[in-house]
This record gives C-alpha cells, sequence and structure tokens, in this order.
C-alpha cells in the first residue's frame, strides 16, 4: 500500500513516510494509492472467531509488501488487546460495541495500533517524534492512554475548553509524563486548524519531528476498516446477507475507514453518515454543496464539527464525483431532542443503555429502515455502530433514561488524579511557543 496527497497525486510515499508525515507538506491528506484487495482473506477471515485473529490476517494483506506480513500480525497482537462486540438488538438492527478498549471509545482501535507502529518504528531508526493532536472528546483520552510511556514520543493534545465532558477531560489530563494537554479557548474547529498550521509552519517542521494521531494520520485510519471487517465477516449474526452500516460522525474518519473497507472489498448494501445539526455532508450528500460553517454544541459533542477534514478522502475514494458518494451515503441529521428520547426508547424497549452518540445512529438506522419499508423496499439488516461506553455521558444517560450507568474502574480510576492542563489561546504564536520551548 502507497499513499499519496489529492493535491500532488505524483508523489506516492510509503506507509512510514506517511505515519511520521501526518499532514503532507502540501498540506493535504494522505490517502491510499491503488486499491489492496482482501477477496483472496475474507474465506478465512469469516472462520475466525476472534477479532485479534481477524486482525491479523486482514493487517498482513492490507499492508503488505511495504510491511512484511509477520510484522503486520505482531503490531496487530501487540495493538489488539480488546475486542469488539457484535450485539443484536431486533431483527433489523445490530450494534457494533467499540467501547471495549482502555478508554472505552471506538478511538481506542486506531490509537493502540498507532502507538504501537510508531514506537517499533522509532526504535530501528533511534529518534523521536512530537505527535500533535486536536480532540473534540474521545480522540485526546485513545491517544493519550495509548501512548502514555512510549519510547521516543512526545504527545500535546488540544482539546477546547468547556466542551468536552468531565470525565473526557479527566483522562488526557491526568495522566503527565510525555502526554501534555493544551486547553485552548475555542472550539474543536480551532484546535483542528491549529494542528493544520503548526504542520505547515516552517520553523516548526525545520525544528521539530512533528506528526498527529488524529485521523489525520492514515496510520490511524486505517486499523479503524479491521472492526468493519470483523463485522461484515459475522456470516452467522448477519444471516449471509451484506448490511447497511451506520456511523455516528463528526470528522468523518470513521465513515472514511469503512468506505475503505467497503471499496477493498467487504460486502457492504451502503452506509448511513448519522451527524447531530452539525449535518454538513447529511446537506452535501442531498444537495451537491459542501459549505462549512462554525460547529454548534450538542449533547453528543464529540460529533460538533463544522468542517470535517476527512471530507477530502471521503469524496476521493469516488474521484471527487458527487453522484457515486450520494449513492452509496445516505445522509440523516438527528438533534438533541430526539437523541434524548432515542436514548429513552433503547432502554425501555431493549433494557440497553446508549451514549448520545450511538443515539444519534440508532435514531438514523431506525428513519433509515422507516424510510425504506414505507415505499415498499427492504431495508435489510443495519449494524449501528456504538462508539462510546453509556458512563462517559453519565449525565445525559441519566437525563434520558432515569438511570446512572455503571462506571467500569479503568474509568473512574481517573477522576481521583489532579488536571494537568495548560491554558491557551486559539492562535499558531502561542502554540509555536510552548511547542519551541518544550521540546525545540
Amino acid at each position: 500500500m502507497r499513499f499519496a496527497s489529492r493535491r500532488h497525486p505524483a508523489r506516492v510515499v510509503s506507509f512510514e513516510e506517511a505515519v511520521f508525515t501526518g499532514l503532507a507538506e502540501d498540506g493535504g491528506l494522505y490517502h491510499p494509492v491503488g486499491h489492496p484487495d482482501l477477496a483472496p482473506v475474507l474465506p478465512r477471515l469469516q472462520a475466525r472467531e476472534a477479532f485479534p485473529e481477524v486482525a491479523e490476517e486482514a493487517c498482513a494483506q492490507l499492508l503488505a509488501p511495504d510491511v512484511p506480513p509477520e510484522r503486520s500480525r505482531d503490531l496487530a497482537r501487540r495493538a489488539f488487546f480488546f475486542s469488539p462486540v457484535l450485539r443484536r438488538l431486533d431483527e433489523r438492527i445490530l450494534l457494533l460495541e467499540l467501547f471495549h478498549g482502555p478508554t472505552c471509545a471506538f478511538k481506542d482501535f486506531g490509537a493502540q495500533f498507532l502507538a504501537a507502529a510508531m514506537e517499533t518504528l522509532l526504535s530501528e531508526a533511534d529518534r523521536r517524534v512530537q505527535v500533535l493532536v486536536a480532540t473534540s472528546g474521545d480522540t485526546g483520552s485513545a491517544v493519550a492512554r495509548a501512548f502514555h510511556g512510549r519510547s521516543n514520543i512526545d504527545v500535546v493534545i488540544l482539546y477546547p475548553s468547556g466542551r468536552v465532558s468531565t470525565l473526557q477531560e479527566q483522562q488526557l489530563t491526568t495522566l503527565g509524563g510525555n502526554v501534555h494537554a493544551l486547553e485552548v479557548r475555542g472550539s474543536f474547529d480551532d484546535c483542528q486548524r491549529l494542528v493544520k498550521e503548526a504542520f505547515q509552519d516552517p520553523t516548526l517542521r525545520r525544528r521539530l519531528r512533528l506528526t498527529s494521531a488524529n485521523s489525520i494520520n492514515v496510520g490511524r485510519l486505517l486499523p479503524q476498516c479491521l472492526y468493519y471487517v470483523f463485522a461484515g465477516t459475522r456470516r452467522g449474526e448477519l444471516r449471509d446477507e451484506a448490511p447497511e452500516i451506520c456511523v455516528p460522525s463528526g470528522n468523518f474518519g470513521n465513515l472514511t475507514a469503512g468506505v475503505y473497507a467497503w471499496r477493498w472489498g467487504l460486502p457492504v448494501r451502503g452506509f448511513i453518515a448519522a451527524t447531530n445539526v452539525n449535518d454538513v455532508v447529511p446537506v452535501y450528500l442531498r444537495s451537491g454543496r459542501f459549505d462549512p460553517r462554525p460547529s454548534q454544541r450538542t449533547l453528543s459533542n464529540a460529533m460538533d464539527v463544522g468542517n470535517p477534514s476527512n471530507f477530502e478522502r471521503l469524496t476521493e475514494v469516488f474521484k471527487g464525483e458527487w453522484e457515486g458518494v450520494a449513492a452509496m451515503i445516505e445522509g440523516r441529521s438527528v438533534n438533541d431532542e430526539r437523541t434524548l428520547a432515542t436514548m429513552r426508547d433503547a432502554h425501555a424497549a431493549y433494557r440497553v443503555l446508549l451514549d448520545p452518540h450511538t443515539a444519534v445512529g440508532y435514531a438514523a438506522a431506525r428513519d433509515h429502515i422507516e424510510a425504506v419499508t414505507r415505499v415498499g423496499g427492504n431495508p435489510g439488516q443495519v449494524i449501528v455502530l456504538s462508539t462510546a461506553h453509556p458512563s462517559k455521558f453519565s449525565e445525559i444517560v441519566e437525563r434520558a433514561t432515569g438511570v446512572v450507568p455503571e462506571m467500569p474502574d479503568r474509568l473512574a480510576q481517573c477522576l481521583s488524579i489532579p488536571k494537568q492542563s495548560r491554558p491557551t489561546g486559539p492562535s499558531l504564536g502561542e502554540l509555536s511557543e510552548f511547542l519551541l520551548e518544550t521540546f525545540g
């Protein structure tokens, strides 16, 4: 597998260079060049019961020949000491629970793999890097935990002040050591802009070795394909039919990973992009117009993104043709009132607690099924990605259902540790000063 920026498609780089560069020198995002073929290994993957075994085989196929198969398998073994769980709710809807990792969010899959890959490659090259990350919630905690204590890696996490949950903030600000948290006076879009500006700044590029662990970095995005492959090859649970997949979406890295898996051979009927009121992509899917705008605050805060950076990668899969994107992906948006009602209804019907992001996906899936049924179609089965443990949004879950979700010990432990963060403004000057003073 090789990678290139859309802006300079002739400049093709290796997996290692794409991982450590993060953002291409021209400011574009790296995307895969060519199309790995999963078809030869799908029968073997269907016979594997455990996710780590599926991940090992799929990684060996996807990363070859750039990464030798045994190294790919070793990285998968080191990264994935946890697994997704596919749970059926009813005849039409299944939940793919992605919150069984160390920080109880789907971001653990990409962060753990990227951290293992970077540490291995750096130990061979004897060099040090600075990982720069913007987060709207769960990315920061997943990256902080995955990279904490890793050799030859420093981590700087930018998060919007007052716009992440208390638990999310505690997870990303209490580790210390090689993990540094910057509390930015602004929105997630400000944090994301600062990261991009830092990568393009000549002085920072010359004096530091910057890379990213956001879904900006293909090394974090690609391993997210693996849980799609796992779910799509569970033929017994899926009753031998290709599913629709509904993805709660904010920065659109998660959906892009699913589209990659489909493009490389995984049977999928289609995708549903589920957003909150920050619906620039659903509007695009209906109209063909992509008009970024400032994000609005919602209960599903990790999806409060007004200018999703992975939109560039998503459309590149379809060569920028709106008709192709709209044919494969349906967009639906869900407001806060509907989110709360969905959480209440799911608990009443199935005794299951949903976090607000999963609730957005579940509501969108129900709307899709009803719309297809209304016109006499067969909606088939829909897999909804369940992206975070409900206890990460305990107050919202209790408000919706009257039930306080039980918190896993690995989350509860961080609540009693003092917060360590540095306030900063939304300007590149302040960020540059911190980076150069600390690492330059």
